[in-house]
Formats: C-alpha cells, structure tokens, sequence
C-alpha cells in the first residue's frame, strides 16, 4: 500500500522509448471493504481533472464505496490520480442538496419541483414576451457536465431562446487551448495523442505544472524519464514546482513575458538551421513575417525582459532545436496570462518549424483545464457553434438549421458569441436579466470577486444555480436546482486528446435530485420550444438519444462521432474521435499529411489579430489562400495590462495544488484531500519575505487595488517578485472563528486576452505585510 497524500504519484513502473505503458491498478475502497465485499462496479473516468482517467465505480448497498483504474483503458492503464481515489466521496457527503430551493421573503427555502420550474419557466416567458426577448438571457455552464447535457443546452439556447450569450466556465482555463488550434490549425482538436510520451526524445511543458493538474499524465512522464533512453524535459514556470525539479531546463521568467520568451526560442531554432526548410515552406503561410518578427528577440533581449539569465534561453533553444521527436504541452502559465493566443500560437510555430506534428513522439497537447471542456468547445455549450463550425459561415449556419428544423435567422451568428466575461458585464448593466448557472461556482472562480458578488445579487438579475451543494454562488440565487454528479447519471465526456469514455450510472442521486439532461429537456418541455413546422423542437427522453442527435451533427465535422456507440464503449478503453467511415476505429493523431483544416469552407473561424482580437473578415482570410496550410502567428511582445508599482510591487500568480479541484465543491468534502490542503497559503521567495520580515508560517495579508485576502506564508520555491495563491478556496473559511478573506480571485484583475476572452489571472500588481507571527504573536 502507498500513502497517495504523501506521494500523489505512487510507484514508477520505468519503460523504454516505443514501449507500452506498464499497467498499474490504482484502487480506493471506504470503510474497510475489499473487492468481494462490493456490490458491482460501473464503469466511468474521471471528472476532477482534465486527463480522462478511466475507473470502475464500486457500490456497496446502494452508494458509492470507492474506485479502480480500469488497466484497458490507453490514457491511463489503471492508474488514478489522488483526486480519483478519494474525490467520490463528495456523491455522499450529508450536505448534498436533495430539494429545490426557491428565494422567498429573501431566504432559501424549500420547495417542489413544479414550483421551482414554473418561477423559471414563468420568467422566462415574460422576457421572450417582451422587449429585447433573447437578449436578456444568458447562459454560464461547465466543464465537469457530460456531451449529451452541453448538446440539449445548446439547442436549447441557439435554437430555443435564440440567445448568443452562452458561455462556459471553461472560458477560464480551456479558452485559450480552442483559440489557439483554430488560428494555427483552422479549427480546434488536439493534433497529439497521450501515447506521444512513449515516443518522444523531448518534453517542454510551456506553464503547466502538470504533476499536480493531470498527475496520470506526469506518471506516465516519470516513468519514461526513469526507464532507458529517458526524454530531455524543458519547464517554463516562475515557481520551483514538482515539474520544474524535475526538469532538465527551468525557465522562471517573469510572469507575463511568454511572448517574448517564445520569440527568442523561435529566433534561436531558425539562426541555427534547426527548423524544417521544406515542410514549412510545403504546409505552412507565415513564414516571412514571424522571422521579421522574432529577429527582434536576441537572447540578451529576452533576457532582460524576462528576468532570466541569456544563457538558459540558448539552453531551451537547443534542447527543443535538436530534437528528433519533440512533445509539448501547454496550460494555464500560458492561457492565463498575459498575451494568451499568441503565446500558445508560438508553441504551435515551434511544432510547424520543425516539422514535428502527426507523427508519434512529436505532438502537442494544447490542454485543457476541466474534464469535459472538449466537448463544451464541440457542442457548443461554451458559445460557439455546434460541430466546430464556424458562426461567420452562412453555410454552416444553413446546416444547422436544417439539422434543427429551424429558420437560420433563429440561430444567432450576427455577432461573435458572447464570452463569460462580457455575459457578466451584461448582466451587470441589466441588459442581461435572467442568468442561468449549471455545475460552476463564479462567486469563487471568476476574477474580482467584490464586483463578481455586486452582479449576482442584484435585485432584477434572476439568477438559476444548478448544482450538489449550496456553493457560494447558489447562496445568491433566486432558485437553487439539486443536481445528480458523476456515477449518478448516463453520459459520455471527452478527454485532452480527444478520447471519448462512457460513464455508467451506478446509483441513483439523493432525494429529488436530477440528472442535469433531466432538467434541461424538462425546461425544453415546459417552455413548449417548437421547430419551423410547429414540432416541439426537442423530442429527446434520454442521454442515448441526444448522443444520436449529437452524431449525426457532427458527422462530416472534424469531431466526427458517427461510428461511436455506447456498446462500443462499454467494456474496454475509450475512442478518439474523428470516429467515422474512413476511420472506424478512431483517429491517434491529426495532421499526419500535413494536411490542415484552413480550407475557407471547412475552417471554424476566418481569424483575428492577435494584439488587438480584431475579427478578419471571410474575404480577407479567402484572400491568403490557405490551401490546407497552417498559420504561422506572431506578435511583439506587450507588457502586462497591469504591472507592479510602488504602491503594489509584486506579482501575483493563482494557481492549483494537487488534492483540490476548481472551488473545491467536490474535493472540499473528501476527508483525505481536505486534510491534505485546507486553507489557503500564500507562496513567497526567499528574498521577498526576509525584506518584509516574514517568517514561515507567518499571518500575511496581501492587498490589490480591488481587495485583500489573509493567509499562512510559505517561503521558498518561487522567483524574487512573484507571490502564488492557490484559486480553490472560497471567501471565507466557514470553520474559523475570525472567518479571514481567503479567495485567490479578491485580488486577480477583471481583463482578458483580445482572442481567447481568458481572464487573466497570472499577473496582477499586488503588496504583502506581515500581519502576525506564526504561533499568532502580533
């Protein structure tokens, strides 16, 4: 047995290049039972990380009784991640919510269904009824529901309502990821498959602490760099994190100044000869721009910019430039951060350069923060089109009108979708007037929280919660719908690389509780939506339905599910999609001819500017005759939208730890993880704390030109100037007495990146003071 709050990884289980993963089966059991004792098992993957870890879900009288990796399946071979193992027993926490809550007399209280739907359904009459109809309804969901539930809600919105204003949490972490495929590649799908790791001579991980936010991934990782041959490994992180200890080069640049440091990497591959003459001039456009472009970054430049020594950067360009099979993968140091697009379009160059994508050992995983943010970008949940089509393609439009039996004027595409950040403005100035919120927690995730809580109580925004618990944004809610969770419900989600797994329904949810499709085709029904013939618009009963419907809109798409079946995914490992005719068996990798998807009639956007997000036009994009080629991007750098000062002279960076997920709704209420990480901290150098007087475990405030947050300082592991919070915790811990603010995103700043509409939260101007000594002297 291994203590997996001790050491999250486990054991290694060494492997040479080209071989197959060893399998090792992770499993957790509660109270004392062993594999004989447990009722059945039920087969699902995971929904507290990204990677798609598929398990079995064990039952012991009708509850969940714990996990195991399922060894079949290719993205994780048996392994969980320490999330995995103890994260179910949020399903049976005492705290579940079982009954709809109604807002009355300014309390919460409990009502039945039908009463709960008809103040939703009653409202929302009364808007369409009236002025602005559409315009007053938005839409804010997740990355942690399941394909067929994004579907339903998006035909619901687009097709339904009529409304653009949809959106995902995923806007926060995955944003980026969708952004930068669709300019480099022509639509979103990530080229690389999970198996890249068993080939690959080189790994850089561009901002992505990935042992802590995908641990299967980094297990397989180690397990490459402990077996023969191991591959180099390059990290970009202003912190000293597991991955960066682990790393052969550790850039802690300054945050905020990716771009740069990606234009220097670019200019060294290119000076010295290490990029692939002919298949960039054979499969790519852009070339000539992005070397006037980056020939302005010599290292000594970037070096000054990023605050690292010259030398490393030589040392990073020739680590990834020499590479024969170069792996790359990319998050929230990148997406969250200052220039997002264009600093993740460069890691693309890097790949386009060199030749190195569509072959195994040379991918790139653009990745997601969330579970299920794939198929919230594929459905259209996150705003926009279903089937990754492109909302400025009247073609495309006229397609999913036919596939919906609606006119196209009904399907909004006169403007870009609305992004969450502007969904909140909305709502802010009253345009927006009923907000519907499903399995996320803004009150807690969303940057400058003080204004964040100012829009969700305002007394003419009719706020819906969906969701397991009273989180701190179902407080603020005029009517609270209890959820069914994963293992509660029929579903299928999709993992980084496109991999598609099935997750069973193993129990059934606490008291009234619905499965999320179960109230989306309810509003569907009580709202009477009709097609162009006057046929109710929705005629779905359950998940296998939708997932039908969902089929055949993808089909032709470069998401293609058609020869996906819920009896091919029950039993062994999950599929990739595209998953059609052609390849009946699913797709490893994108790209392998070199072939893109920037064809004017196929692509899923006709582009931007990435300093500014201006919207090219389709006659400007038909007019750079892509011809199947990718794009080559590239920018100047830009400082950051807010940078330090006197007043605030440090940098502030949120981030994740290892045992929580997002706001810890689920993993706050797992004994073994909530033990492991409580409270917040507050990350700072070295140097920093010995000018401030600080001590470890010190009482520090940090303060930011929109609020201030308390927290127990940890010294060390951090470059000088930058300080790290963990986002997960909520505004106040509830269990302490002096109930201290403690929420990362108090203090992260409301802006985001021009394209991709990702808040920033890596890069606000912050002031820490010591407020008292550890053992609580002042």
């Amino acid at each position: 047995m291994v203590d997996r709050i001790a050491d999250p990884w486990g054991p290694r289980t060494p492997y040479a290049p080209g071989a197959a993963w060893p399998e090792r089966v992770d499993m957790f059991l509660g109270d004392g039972l062993s594999e004989d004792e447990v009722d059945g098992w039920y087969q699902s993957a995971s929904v507290l990380h990204s990677n798609g870890d598929a398990m079995d879900i064990a039952v012991k009288d009708g509850r969940i009784a714990g996990v195991r990796g399922r060894a079949v399946d290719r993205v994780n071979h048996g392994r969980l991640d320490v999330k995995d193992m103890y994260g179910w027993q949020a399903n049976n926490s005492p705290d579940r919510l079982t009954r709809p809550l109604v807002r009355d007399g300014g309390r919460l209280v409990e009502a039945d269904w039908d009463t709960a739907m008809d103040r939703i359904v009653t409202r929302s009459r009364e808007l369409l009824d009236g002025p602005g109809g559409w315009g007053h309804f938005g839409f804010y969901t997740s990355g942690q529901l399941f394909l067929e539930e994004y579907y339903a809600l998006g035909v619901i919105g687009k097709a339904g309502i009529g409304t653009p204003h949809m959106d995902g949490n995923t806007r926060l972490c995955t944003a980026t990821a969708a952004a930068a495929m669709k300019a480099s590649f022509g639509t979103d799908g990530q080229p690389g498959s999970y198996t890249d790791v068993d080939h690959c001579d080189a790994i850089a991980l561009w901002g992505h602490n990935v042992a802590e936010t995908q641990s299967v991934l980094w297990m397989r990782m180690l397990d490459r760099r402990r077996g023969t041959n191991p591959p180099a490994m390059l990290a970009v992180d202003p912190r000293d994190t597991p991955v960066a200890r682990e790393a052969d080069v550790h850039l802690a640049v300054r945050a905020g100044t990716n771009v740069a440091l990606m234009n220097g990497l670019l200019r060294e591959i290119i000076r010295r000869g290490w990029y692939d003459e002919a298949y960039v001039a054979a499969h790519t456009i852009g070339f000539d721009e992005l070397c006037r472009i980056v020939d302005g970054y010599p290292p000594e430049r970037v070096a000054g910019i990023c605050d690292i020594r010259a030398a490393d950067v030589e040392r990073a360009a020739e680590l990834i430039g020499t590479s024969q099979r170069l792996l790359s993968t990319v998050l929230q140091g990148f997406y969250q951060s200052n220039q997002a697009t264009a600093a993740a379009c460069a890691v693309n160059n890097l790949h386009l350069l060199r030749g190195m994508i569509g072959r195994p050992g040379a991918g790139i995983y653009q990745m997601n923060g969330q579970p299920t943010a794939q198929n919230t970008r594929e459905t259209g949940a996150d705003g926009d089109l279903p089937g990754l089509r492109n909302w400025d393609n009247e073609q495309h439009i006229r397609e999913l009108a036919e596939l919906w039996n609606v006119e196209p004027d009904t399907i909004p595409h006169w403007a870009p979708p609305t992004h969450a950040m502007q969904i909140f403005r909305y709502a802010e100035q009253g345009s927006i007037k009923l907000l519907w919120i499903s399995a996320t927690n803004p009150a807690v995730s969303l940057p400058d929280l003080a204004r964040i809580r100012r829009i969700l109580a305002k007394p003419k925004l009719f706020v819906v919660v969906q969701d397991l618990f009273l989180t701190e944004t179902a407080e603020l809610a005029d009517v609270v719908l209890p959820a069914a969770t994963w293992g509660e419900k029929l579903g299928t989600f999709t993992s980084v690389d496109r991999t598609v797994h099935l997750s069973e329904k193993a129990v059934d949810p606490p008291g009234e509780a619905r499965a999320d499709l179960d109230i989306f085709l309810d509003y569907a029904r009580r709202m009477d939506f009709r097609d162009r013939d006057g046929e109710p618009l929705i005629r779905w009963t359950g998940p296998e339905d939708v997932f039908e419907a969902w089929k055949e809109c993808s089909r032709g798409r470069p998401c293609d599910y058609t020869r996906i079946t819920y009896e091919r995914l029950r039993g062994g490992s999950g599929i990739q999609w595209p998953c059609d005719d052609e390849h009946p068996e699913g797709t490893e990798r994108l790209y392998t001819d070199g072939v893109f998807n920037t064809d004017p009639d196929y692509c899923e956007t006709y582009g931007h500017d990435l300093s500014t997000g201006a919207e090219f036009s389709e006659q400007q994009y038909r007019a750079k005759e892509p011809g199947g080629r990718a794009f080559l991007h590239a920018v100047d750098f830009q400082p950051s939208p807010e940078v330090p000062s006197d007043e605030y002279p440090l940098l502030l960076t949120t981030g994740r730890t290892v045992y929580q997920f997002h706001t810890r709704t689920k993993t706050g209420r797992a004994r073994q993880l909530d033990a492991a990480a409580p409270d917040v901290w507050v990350q700072i150098s070295t140097e920093d704390a010995a000018r401030h007087g600080i001590t470890d475990g010190d009482l520090v405030g940090i303060a930011a030109p929109r609020g201030a947050i308390q927290g127990p300082a940890r010294i060390g592991r951090i470059r000088a100037g930058v300080i790290f919070v963990p986002f997960h915790y909520g505004y106040f811990d509830i269990d302490r007495p002096d109930r201290l603010p403690r929420a990362a995103n108090e203090l992260t700043v409301t802006a985001w990146d021009p394209v991709s509409k990702q808040p920033i939260f890596k890069v606000a101007a912050v002031r820490i003071v010591k407020l008292a000594d550890a053992d609580g002297g002042r």
